[in-house]
């Protein structure tokens, strides 16, 4: 599966199926054993690798830009304070997502209230052909980035993680600390939620 470049198409959210879980590669795997021996240059390069990864999913977990600043900065200490215990079984990724992960989850609780503003995504899919289809794939676009909004945390967290992220059932459970079933539960439950909401979107346009 192939989630589009801004994000994933409706059918995409509605079926899908996940790969198998991969693990680190090698140059990962080398960066990770250097930042272990405290070589600056190489966390430098993993920081500028992953950190905008980690920024955006963060941000849509949080949505306030001082949290997510200072939940960037956490995960990115934890990193380097803990590189050693990556066993290089999955990919690199996956491990600081997890971390991410926790640290939303954290800031999220400290927080008395959320940041409302919806996002504006950018059309994906099919080329708009005029002003008219443009303004169409704008207001799905904007459907779609509302509808995840919507979620529980719990199931907006795994349809990130799947359709922005591209990530297998395997390595979400690894992130959000719960069983591969649950994960499906809960993507399960997302899609039902997002054809509904879909579903609401199209009687009032």
């Amino acid at each position: 599966m192939h989630a589009g470049a801004n994000g994933p198409a409706v059918g995409q959210l509605m079926h899908g199926k996940t790969p198998m879980q991969p693990s680190a590669s090698e140059d990962d795997l080398d960066l990770i054993r250097r930042v272990v021996r405290r070589d600056r240059q190489a966390f430098e390069t993993l920081y500028h690798r992953y950190s905008p990864v980690v920024y955006r999913y963060l941000w849509k977990l949080i949505r306030q830009r001082e949290s997510v600043e200072e939940a960037m900065n956490d995960v990115m200490m934890v990193v380097w304070e803990t590189a050693s215990r990556f066993n290089g079984t999955s990919r690199l990724s996956t491990w600081i997502l997890g971390i991410a992960y926790n640290k939303a989850l954290k800031a999220r609780a400290r927080s008395a209230r959320f940041d409302a503003e919806v996002r504006e995504a950018e059309p994906y899919g099919v080329e708009p052909s005029g002003p008219e289809d443009a303004w169409a794939h704008r207001e799905l676009a904007s459907a779609v980035a509302r509808a995840i909004d919507n979620l529980p945390p719990e199931q907006g967290a795994v349809v990130e993680l799947t359709y922005y992220h591209d990530l297998s059932y395997a390595e979400i459970a690894k992130i959000v600390g719960c069983p591969v079933n649950t994960v499906k539960t809960r993507m399960s439950h997302a899609r039902r939620r997002l054809a509904s909401m879909f579903a609401a979107w199209s009687k009032r346009s």
